[in-house]
């Protein structure tokens, strides 16, 4: 615009009337009235140019004005009329001038002279982030998106009120698949007549139908122990305030007719897919039943998991099918393999000791060199002295070897075997896991998110007292060419003594016959009570710290050692076990410093307080009458503040992961 009122245009104009005259003077010399012809034909040409030229000019600039008029007054009335909130303030955040909509949006004559921070305490943040423009404010139960423009000290308010509303609605309204599973289901009906097992699912089918009749889900029987739901996240959020009270109804109104049933649920959502819902719910699903059942796991495409339930021990299978199938699975496994590496968990106890000489010997039995992989400075009393009689009175010795060695022994068809863990951070050395191809895990922990990748056999049974349990199982299915020695029958006898607190805890009858399958070939139960025995300070040491415990909550009682001072992972154990035999303790935490330089927190609990998951929040995990964290926090008042917080969250139902 201003380029074009310098009236350029003129410039050439000005040069064909020089070159015009110049051709009529030179046509002129030679003839002239040709040259006056010329001249005046030329000069009606560029008059009538010029005149052109400047009625185009004059009606240009008539538009120019025009246009600017008219933005002018668009901007005016843009900038007091459209329903955009517009404020202008000073560096104390004063507002110094607002538009009409503004004013009306506060019911307020004037906002010059107030302050800013009046409208909502949420702009502060807003101002004072470096980084971040842009916030949602509430403003008079309105949503406004607020844009600050920090040089201009000018903010923007967009009501997103109703915006709002729709997204919530249409994440209200998405679907979400629920897979139901009836845990016991198969080992209760084995044997009933027809009469019976209709009667179970008649019941069964009710209280389901029921449940999710009154909560407007559709669910549809599509197995005898598997129900589909479909639902929305509405409806998964109510159920979730109400903390799945279906687990508690199905356990105790068939409990009323004698049928000791429980419930497992894994739910997908928070995806558009319903291929994607449907893979959430069954890996859901299968978390749960790696959990112990009786739970539900809620998925998120992002791996986000929440859990609620898991307050009964996991009921024992009576049969052992499935450990003879295992069994054989992992014998053709071994034999397929040149060599097996066992390894444990880091700072390993008796129960991880004695299930790796157990898989040890399995491999023995198949004719293949078995290899116990050990950090040799990460053994605690009891286990020391167990290695120091394996080494005066076995030859297996020889067969423990480093992490370095195994990888100097490793080729690609070796077989890896984790033993009384799942979790690939906790394991002895996770580069044999890197390297080999034939991963197997056995495991009686509830399963966590964070597991092996891509295992090749998995036994995993949280019902189980221990590790050495289950290896024990498997054992009897193994050849019989190699039979169990005194000392391989009394470590794995010492590892289910271990872990039951001498068959107090989680033991049920095949622990009993697990035992008095070792006992017959050989183990020693005076042998195991020598390797347990504790030295005088070690006895002191957690008399101290059970003189600090105080009651958190009723029945929950918490303990903790010296600020200064380190404490083995076993001592801190022990103490949370003597804690649970006072009176009144219905579950029990101890909090010490450990060697590596964290905090270590073990938990144990009579059944009533699942003190699994308030592990799990910290990182950790276990059983729910048995588990353990480390924290990486500075002080054990830090530490003993993340636990009660955690507590808070568990018995509030906040239990997410």
């Amino acid at each position: 615009m201003d380029t074009y009122r310098k009236r350029l245009i003129r410039h050439p104009l000005m040069y064909l009337t020089m070159i015009g005259l110049i051709g009529a003077t030179i046509i002129s010399i030679w003839n002239i009235w040709f040259g006056l012809a010329y001249l005046l034909f030329y000069s009606i040409a560029v008059i009538y140019a010029w005149k052109i030229e400047k009625i185009t000019f004059i009606n240009t600039e008539k538009h120019i004005e025009s246009l600017s008029f008219r933005m002018k007054k668009v901007g005016s009335e843009a900038l007091l009329e459209m329903p955009i909130g517009i404020l202008l303030v000073n560096d104390k955040f004063i507002i110094e001038w607002a538009n009409p909509y503004m004013s009306q949006v506060l019911d307020e004559e004037s906002l010059i002279g107030e302050e800013m921070f009046i409208l909502s305490d949420e702009l502060y943040n807003l101002t004072k982030s470096d980084e971040k423009r842009e916030q949602t404010v509430t403003i008079n139960d309105r949503k406004y998106k607020v844009v600050y423009k920090q040089e201009e000290k000018l903010l923007y308010f967009f009501d997103v009120t109703e915006q709002l509303k729709i997204e919530s609605q249409y994440y209200a309204d998405r679907t979400v698949l629920a897979i139901l599973f009836i845990d016991n289901y198969d080992e209760l009906t084995q044997g009933m007549d027809d009469q019976s097992r209709s009667l179970i699912n008649s019941v069964v089918t009710s209280i389901i139908n029921e449940w999710a009749s009154s909560h407007g889900i559709f669910a549809k029987r599509i197995n005898s122990d598997r129900f589909l739901a479909i639902l929305n996240e509405k409806i998964l959020t109510e159920l979730e305030k109400k903390k799945f009270s279906i687990l508690d109804d199905i356990r105790e109104k068939t409990a009323q007719k004698n049928l000791s049933l429980t419930l497992s649920i894994g739910v997908g959502a928070g995806s558009s897919s319903l291929i994607k819902l449907g893979e959430l719910a069954q890996s859901s699903l299968d978390l749960v039943l790696g959990r112990g059942g009786d739970q539900v796991a809620i998925k998120q495409p992002n791996g986000k998991l929440r859990f609620y339930g898991g307050k009964t021990n996991p009921v024992e299978k009576r049969t052992r099918v499935r450990a003879r199938v295992i069994s054989h699975a992992l014998q053709d496994l071994i034999i397929e393999s040149d060599q097996v590496f066992i390894m444990g968990h880091k700072n390993p106890d008796m129960d991880s000791i004695g299930a790796a000489i157990g898989v040890r010997k399995m491999a023995q039995k198949n004719k293949i060199n078995g290899y116990i992989v050990l950090n040799f400075d990460e053994l605690n009393g009891s286990v020391n002295r167990l290695m120091g009689n394996i080494e005066r009175n076995s030859d297996i010795y020889q067969y423990f070897i480093s992490p370095e060695e195994a990888l100097s022994l490793m080729t690609e068809k070796s077989l890896v075997a984790i033993v009384d863990t799942h979790k690939p951070i906790l394991v002895a050395d996770d580069r044999l896991l890197k390297r080999s191809e034939k991963i197997v895990v056995i495991d009686h922990h509830r399963r966590g998110e964070d597991f092996i990748k891509n295992p090749t056999l998995v036994y995993m049974e949280p019902y189980a007292s221990s590790t050495a349990e289950l290896v024990t199982e498997l054992l009897e299915y193994q050849p019989e060419d190699e039979k169990l020695t005194k000392l391989e029958a009394t470590a794995l006898l010492a590892g289910i003594i271990v872990d039951t607190k001498s068959f107090t805890l989680r033991t049920g009858a095949r622990t009993f016959e697990a035992a008095s399958y070792l006992r017959t070939n050989g183990a020693d139960t005076v042998l195991v009570q020598q390797l347990l025995k504790e030295d005088i300070d070690t006895y002191i040491e957690r008399s101290k710290i059970i003189q600090t415990v105080e009651f958190v909550y009723p029945g929950i009682a918490v303990a903790y050692g010296q600020e200064n001072k380190i404490y083995d992972s076993v001592l801190i154990a022990q103490t949370a076990d003597i804690l649970l035999t006072v009176k009144d303790v219905s579950a029990s935490f101890v909090v010490a410093h450990r060697p590596d330089g964290l905090i270590g927190i073990s938990a144990r609990s009579l059944g009533d307080f699942n003190v699994q998951l308030v592990m799990e929040k910290l990182g950790g995990g276990g059983h729910l009458t048995n588990a353990a964290c480390q924290i990486d926090a500075d002080t054990i008042d830090q530490a003993i503040s993340l636990l009660n917080n955690a507590i808070i969250d568990i018995l509030e139902g906040r239990n997410e992961e």
